[in-house]
């Protein structure tokens, strides 16, 4: 009973625990892979903005599939990425589908808008 007090007020306890899990294999890549991978990790926290954490721990488990396979298959960093890493970083979050933070906002601005239009 009090997990799920805890969950409900700091989130889903099983999500944080494969959150440490995909960090540390993150950190288990060999370079250039690891900075690379801390790199789009950092991205994905600041652009991504999921609400939903199974979203969340979704991408990120691909985001460490993605970089183990590439050192496995000894792909290169640009073989991944390209020529431009944002780009590159920001469709590779389109591609997951759940609340973002900015919705909200984008709902409020919208709603301030109608008010003061007299919508």
């Amino acid at each position: 009973m009090a997990a799920k007090w805890i969950e409900a007020l700091t989130g889903s306890l099983e999500q944080k625990k494969q959150y440490r899990q995909f960090m540390a294999r993150l950190e288990a890549l060999p370079e250039p892979y690891r900075g690379a991978a801390k790199a789009f990790h950092r991205y994905f926290l600041h652009y991504g903005g999921f609400v939903e954490g199974d979203t969340l721990v979704t991408m990120l488990g691909d985001l460490a599939d993605l970089w183990e396979r590439a050192a496995a298959d000894g792909t290169s960093v640009r073989d991944i990425v390209g020529d431009d890493p944002v780009g590159f970083a920001e469709d590779f979050t389109r591609s997951y589908e759940g609340a973002r933070w900015i919705d909200k906002e984008r709902q409020r601005l919208t709603e301030a808008i109608d008010r003061a239009a007299g919508a």
